[in-house]
């Protein structure tokens, strides 16, 4: 990039949109500017056009706050990109060309962007964790992921994960079945109110998973002194840990990195982390996170304007598209 050419990075997931130019080294991350509405999701999957309606404002007052110039690369996260992001690859370049006179744009799994915040371009694995999770790994030549399948087929170990085994253990509790917490079942009626009333409560809403992950810090805090407590967080680091190992490049020798909100519960999952990776990975680095999903997609929007890319491209979960593309 010369003077006055800017690189974008984008991070689309179930809070809105969040956009920031690309600082040169050195400088620090110019403060993001954020959508207050999520991207739809419709029969095409993400909706372009929907995306585009947000992006172009935020990035043209970056633009004005940056004191003008032009974007020439834009690099782009979003959940659900795999397996959701038809529309995105087939609209976005040309629209942002057209609008913003973009040349080169890459399209990323929010997996992707996790990885390239975390650990950058050096091989290794990332777990990105928080309602949802997934890990992510690579040798630089092909991608490697696990889990990520959401609340109903997997997601294991993941913030609604946790909160829905505290809620089942409350439920015991309630019912007099045996694995019954009454200590996750008086967390539960302070959040939610009668347990008789949560089915009714939980099942008709459509951010399910939220919800559960909701009750997820409850079962962080009762597990110092309630066994059943404790264990759901040991069962959750051992799936944390075994998708870590499932996409770990090397057995011999990895940097494994661990990234979003569920880390935030600390030590009560921490710890038994540690121990899992430990016997799961012994091999295995545990290295602290770099940079979130939003320093990833910068560091790939500069590294994709200076030609210099060295993750691996994949039709799903990178794509960089060019304006000389046919």
């Amino acid at each position: 990039m010369t003077s006055g050419e800017w690189a974008l990075g984008v991070d689309s997931g179930g809070s809105g949109l969040r956009a920031a130019l690309h600082a040169p080294r050195g400088t620090g991350r110019p403060d993001p500017v954020r959508s207050a509405e999520p991207v739809r999701t419709g029969p095409r999957g993400i909706d372009a056009g929907h995306l585009m309606e947000q992006l172009l404002p935020m990035a043209r007052g970056l633009l004005e706050r940056a004191g003008g110039g032009r974007i020439t690369a834009v690099a782009i996260g979003a959940a659900g990109m795999a397996s959701l992001g038809d529309d995105l690859r087939a609209e976005l370049p040309s629209a942002l060309g057209r609008t913003l006179g973009v040349r080169r744009t890459a399209l990323a799994a929010d997996a992707v962007t996790a990885y390239a915040g975390a650990l950058g371009d050096r091989p290794g694995a990332v777990v990105a964790a928080g309602t949802g999770l997934i890990a992510i790994g690579t040798d630089l030549t092909a991608w490697h992921r696990a889990d990520g399948w959401g609340h109903l087929l997997g997601d294991c170990g993941s913030g609604a994960w946790i909160g829905r085994a505290g809620l089942d253990a409350a439920m015991r509790a309630h019912d007099g079945r045996p694995g019954g917490s009454k200590a996750l079942l008086a967390r539960a009626e302070d959040m939610f109110g009668p347990p008789g009333d949560l089915p009714a409560r939980l099942y008709p809403r459509t951010d399910r998973p939220a919800m559960l992950a909701s009750f997820a810090p409850e079962v962080a805090g009762c597990a110092v002194d309630d066994p059943v407590a404790g264990g759901i967080l040991r069962a959750a680091a051992r799936h944390i840990a075994e998708s870590a190992a499932a996409v770990c490049p090397s057995a011999d020798a990895c940097e494994v990195a661990l990234t979003g909100g569920l880390f935030k519960l600390g030590e009560p999952l921490l710890a038994p982390l540690r121990d899992e990776l430990a016997g799961q990975l012994p091999h295995a680095r545990h290295v602290p996170a770099a940079g979130d999903p939003l320093d990833g997609a910068l560091r790939i929007a500069a590294d994709i304007a200076a030609d210099r890319l060295r993750l691996p491209h994949d039709a799903r979960m990178l794509s960089v598209h060019s304006e000389d593309d046919s």
